[in-house]
C-alpha cells in the first residue's frame, strides 16, 4: 500500500508542468464585472417600481426579487443564462438569478419524466437544500440577536 501511494504522489508531481495554469484574474474580473451588471439590472428594476408604481424603497424589493428571477428562469429556458454563467462563473451564480437558474436548469433537465415526478421532485431538490439551510441560519442568528439584546 505505502508503495502504491508513493506511486500516486509521483504522478501528481510529474504532471504539474503539463496542466494549464487557471486565468484566476481574468476570471475574478469576469465574475465582478458581470455579477455587478446583474445586480445594476436589479437596482434598475427596483427604481423602476419606486418610480412607476410608487412603491417605497422597502416595499419595492420584493418585487424586484421576483421579476429577477421571472428573467433568470426566461433566460435559463431559451440557453442564454447558462451562456452567461460559463462566460461569467460566480458573478451569475452568486445573486439570486444564479439560485433561480439553478432550479430552472434541474427542472427542464428532467421535465420527460413527466410534472410531478420530473419537474418538481428534481427542482425541489436543490432548493430543499438552500431552504433549510436559510431557515437553520436564520434561526441561529436570530437566537444570538435575542440574546445579546437581553445582555444589553
Amino acid at each position: 500500500m505505502p508503495k502504491q501511494k508513493k506511486l500516486k504522489d509521483n504522478y501528481k508531481e510529474n504532471i504539474k508542468p503539463f496542466q494549464p495554469k487557471p486565468p484566476y484574474v481574468s476570471n475574478c474580473i469576469k465574475a465582478f464585472i458581470v455579477g455587478g451588471i446583474i445586480c445594476t439590472i436589479g437596482e434598475a428594476i427596483q427604481n423602476f417600481y419606486i418610480t412607476f408604481f410608487d412603491f417605497s424603497e422597502k416595499n419595492a424589493g420584493n418585487p424586484t426579487v421576483a421579476t429577477l428571477i421571472l428573467l433568470s428562469a426566461l433566460l435559463t429556458g431559451i440557453g442564454i443564462y447558462d451562456k452567461i454563467g460559463q462566460f461569467a462563473g460566480a458573478g451569475s451564480a452568486v445573486p439570486v438569478t444564479g439560485f433561480a437558474n439553478s432550479m430552472t436548469s434541474a427542472a427542464l433537465e428532467h421535465k420527460s419524466e413527466g410534472i410531478v415526478l420530473g419537474v418538481a421532485t428534481n427542482m425541489f431538490k436543490l432548493a430543499g437544500n438552500v431552504i433549510v439551510f436559510g431557515v437553520v441560519a436564520a434561526y441561529v442568528v436570530g437566537i444570538i440577536r435575542y440574546t445579546l439584546h437581553l445582555l444589553w
